[in-house]
């Protein structure tokens, strides 16, 4: 018979694997390695002081080879950092408290790439045409999600707010 430290280990264990598994579906939405997001989702999630790559393979049952793979693309991309313990010789890999600020800060400048490519060509594309309307709403909306929505500041005032409403509600 289990402990209740242990069944409650097992059953935190349980809900961390099967929310890295939702999570990688969602993030797959977009695009990207279903693999990256169970990892993503899984650091998400985790309550330790960081979680070793073994550990990812051994939980997610991912071959060590793509979760170094998948580990060092999260990584490169700013959701992950990775970290050593003292008197470890592994990795340990950990998310920010606020990755969804670091991904927006991370974005912007790829927003502002995008608008002046269309910016750039709507020199080449002729008025009037399909293609020109089609460039002219690419430059129009990174120039909306860049200049009028001001993603970053608008998260960072928002976030600000929440933090100070849990603080008043303790």
């Amino acid at each position: 018979m289990r402990s209740e430290d242990e069944a409650g280990a097992a059953s935190a264990k349980d809900f961390q694997i099967e929310f890295s598994t939702r999570f990688g579906t969602m993030w797959s939405m977009s695009g990207a390695s279903v693999l990256e997001g169970r990892i993503a989702g899984y650091l998400l999630v985790d309550e330790s002081e960081g979680v070793r790559a073994a550990e990812l393979t051994e939980a997610l049952g991912i071959s060590a080879g793509t979760v170094s793979s998948a580990t060092r693309r999260l990584v490169d991309a700013g959701f992950v950092r990775r970290i050593r313990r003292p008197g470890s010789r592994a990795d340990h890999f950990i998310m920010d408290s606020d990755v969804w600020a670091g991904f927006l800060a991370r974005e912007v400048p790829y927003l502002r790439a995008q608008r002046d490519l269309a910016a750039s060509a709507l020199n080449a594309v002729h008025p009037g045409t399909d293609a020109h309307a089609r460039v002219v709403n690419m430059h129009d909306y990174m120039s909306w999600l860049v200049d009028d929505l001001d993603l970053a500041g608008s998260w960072a005032r928002r976030r600000a707010e929440l933090e100070s409403a849990r603080v008043r509600d303790r």
